[in-house]
């Protein structure tokens, strides 16, 4: 395939997606943090934004949400025409087109999942994004696991549940003591369930919400095997300070139900968005 990408941010997101990708498609990557691109093999590094833009046709904006304002006015007149992607939690289609203008955006959340090849992402489309584009992200993104299109007023409801998700599984895994390498099916199912009915209670249909809470918890059961971190260890890496997976997490210590915890991650997710 001949598609030129460019990432913009090389940390775990950004870095997991240039991998699975290089080797079907031509990969340019640049973070600010030199260090973080060093000996990669496979992939063009780029010395700055303005040489990646001219280099690819299609934009991974890959940055955290803080540094996005930025890098979006750093952008605005490099991206005639380009597709851009954006994988910032809470960050809207509708913010990204009234800063860059006419712009094709798609907006991606992939998880933790993207360690072990097994992310679930939800993607939504923007107002100028075709639905060509659509199936190009969508093709993309499969490539790291599985893919779901939902409507943009769902993205805060999928960051509840596919993005914090996994801390809500870790957690139960860590309390009830599960062994990774001998996992019980009865508690494989219930955590399925339990994630089913939270995914409800933020407003997902029973097909979608069986779909994330199914491949979010398997992805979750196989990263324990995979990995070799603990639980726990994985608890932290998803449950940033202040962010949705730890609102959901207080919940579960107060001894709230997943229902619960959704909805105050839901409720996190939405206070921390730029819509438009």
């Amino acid at each position: 395939m001949n598609e030129r990408i460019g990432i913009i941010g090389f940390g775990n997101m950004g870095s997991e997606i240039a991998r699975a990708l290089k080797n079907d498609y031509r990969i340019f990557v640049f973070d600010k943090d030199r260090f973080k691109t060093d000996n990669i093999n496979g992939i063009t590094v780029e010395d700055g934004i303005p040489e990646l833009a001219a280099s690819a046709e299609i934009l991974i904006l890959a940055v955290k949400p803080q540094d996005f304002e930025h890098l979006l006015k750093e952008l605005k007149n490099l991206i005639k025409d380009k597709l851009v992607i954006s994988i910032a939690a809470g960050i809207s289609t509708k913010y990204l087109e009234k800063v860059l203008g006419n712009v094709r955006v798609i907006r991606v959340m992939p998880n933790l999942g993207v360690k072990i090849g097994e992310s679930v992402s939800c993607i939504c489309k923007g107002g100028f994004a075709t639905e060509d584009d659509l199936l190009f992200v969508n093709e993309l993104f499969n490539y790291i696991g599985f893919t779901k299109d939902v409507p943009e007023e769902m993205m805060d409801a999928a960051t509840a549940i596919s993005g914090s998700g996994p801390g809500y599984i870790f957690d139960f895994i860590e309390k009830n003591s599960l062994d990774p390498n001998n996992f019980p099916e009865h508690a494989r199912h219930d955590i399925m369930r339990r994630l089913e009915r939270a995914a409800e209670a933020v407003g997902f249909s029973h097909e979608d919400a069986a779909f994330l809470s199914a491949n979010t918890a398997n992805s979750c059961i196989n990263m324990l095997k995979i990995i070799k971190l603990s639980a726990g260890e994985l608890k932290k890496q998803v449950a940033s300070k202040g962010g949705t997976t730890e609102a959901g997490l207080l919940v579960l210590d107060k001894g709230g139900t997943w229902e619960e915890a959704a909805q105050a991650a839901l409720k996190r997710a939405k206070e921390l968005s730029k819509g438009s």
